[in-house]
């Protein structure tokens, strides 16, 4: 499988990119995930993890955000939960393997079951979204420490327990499953990047 490199992927960006402002909070969101995932990766335990892969998932997660946004470079934050279908479709239009376009649809939370979108009536097909191979994994854990809001923050790992918990406490399980797995990343270490400090409650 040919994995597209990181100036192929902000190509795709700017060509699928309503606006500007879009392209910047997209793309930088993408790029800060990468970094996670990268300090992640420098861990032995995950060498046999494929490194390639994973930075093009995180590079290419949130590409369906795009489509979301209306002529007025408005966000439709109703249906924000559409965004990771709406990324697959996006990427196998462009004719990317599927092995790609799942970083896309199997990222959401902490992994969305057919259950969740039922009992939460989400505007998407009922099935199970989960991320299923270790590189889907990481990408899915690494999104969850860096928000889109404005403006864009870091979200600490107290945090981010606090918030899933709303959706049941096997969501809080869920989360401390990938942590075990994946490890602790040391958010501070990113903050010169960004210049914005992690969020703590």
């Amino acid at each position: 499988m040919r994995i597209p490199g990181p100036e192929e992927i902000r190509a795709l960006h700017q060509k699928h990119a309503p606006t500007a402002g879009a392209f910047a909070s997209v793309h930088r969101h993408c790029e800060i995930v990468r970094s996670i995932a990268e300090q992640l990766l420098a861990s032995p335990h995950l060498a046999h993890l494929d490194a390639e892969l994973v930075r093009a998932g995180c590079l290419l997660h949130d590409i369906g955000v795009y489509r979301l946004y209306d002529d007025e470079g408005r966000l439709d934050h109703k249906n924000y939960i559409r965004h990771g279908l709406l990324g697959q479709e996006l990427l196998e239009g462009e004719g990317f393997p599927a092995a790609l376009c799942r970083f896309c649809s199997h990222h959401t939370g902490v992994g969305l079951t057919r259950q969740d979108v039922v009992r939460q009536n989400l505007p998407v097909p009922p099935a199970d979204y989960l991320a299923e191979t270790p590189e889907e994994r990481l990408v899915m854990y690494a999104d969850k420490f860096h928000s889109k809001s404005h403006p864009d923050r870091f979200v600490s790992l107290d945090a981010y327990a606090a918030h899933v918990r709303r959706f049941g406490e096997e969501k809080v399980t869920a989360f401390q499953a990938l942590r075990d797995e994946f490890g602790d990343p040391d958010l501070t270490r990113l903050m010169p990047k960004v210049e914005q400090p992690p969020v703590t409650s």
